[in-house]
C-alpha cells in the first residue's frame, strides 16, 4: 500500500505528475484503498499526507540503492505510524484496518506509514526502483528470482519492451 501511495506521482524521472491536487483528492485515494477517512481533508491534511508520501519515496529510493534513508524521512515515517490507533481486523475472509482513533485521516495516514516501514525494514533488498525511463516507481520484487525490472508489466514493462522490439 505504502508504494501505491507513493505512486500518486508517477513520471517521477520525467516530468512528475501529480494525482493528489486538492485535499477531495487525498479522500477518494483513501476510500478507495480501504481507508475512509470519514470526513473532508484540510490543505493542512493534504500537506501532511504529502510530505509522507514524499519521505516514504526518498527513504524507499534510498533502501533500493542499498543506502539508508536520511534521519528526517525515517522520523516522519515512523511519527506518522505512531500518531494513529488504526487496529487490524480479521472482516469477511480479508485482513483490513479499521479506523479507530478520534481522527480517522491520522489513522489512514498511520496504516501508510506502518506498511512501509513492513515494506521497508522487512525486505530491504527485494525494495526497488523501476526501470522505466520515465517511472522510478517504487515496487517490492516478489518474484522467485528478485529480478522483476518495472513496477508494472502492463504500464513500463511493456513500453520498454516494445520499444526493443523496434
Amino acid at each position: 500500500m505504502a508504494f501505491r501511495y507513493t505512486a500518486t506521482v508517477s513520471r517521477r524521472s520525467g516530468v512528475p505528475i501529480e494525482r493528489l491536487t486538492e485535499p477531495s483528492r487525498l479522500v477518494l485515494w483513501l476510500a478507495a484503498n480501504d481507508l475512509d477517512p470519514g470526513r473532508e481533508a484540510t490543505p493542512t491534511d493534504l500537506d501532511r499526507a504529502l510530505h509522507l508520501r514524499e519521505a516514504i519515496y526518498r527513504a524507499g529510493a534510498a533502501v533500493a540503492r542499498s543506502l539508508t534513508p536520511t534521519e528526517e524521512d525515517v522520523r516522519t515515517i515512523n511519527e506518522a505510524a505512531a500518531a494513529g490507533r488504526p487496529v487490524p481486523a480479521w472482516e469477511s475472509g480479508q485482513d483490513r484496518w479499521r479506523l479507530t482513533g478520534p481522527d480517522h485521516l491520522t489513522d489512514a495516514l498511520a496504516v501508510i506509514a506502518h506498511d512501509a516501514i513492513r515494506a521497508l525494514g522487512g525486505a530491504p533488498a527485494r525494495v526497488k526502483t523501476c526501470e522505466g525511463p520515465d517511472c522510478a516507481g517504487l515496487f517490492l520484487d516478489t518474484s522467485r528470482g528478485g529480478s522483476r525490472r518495472w513496477c508494472s508489466m502492463n504500464t513500463c514493462g511493456n513500453k520498454a519492451k516494445k520499444s526493443r522490439m523496434r
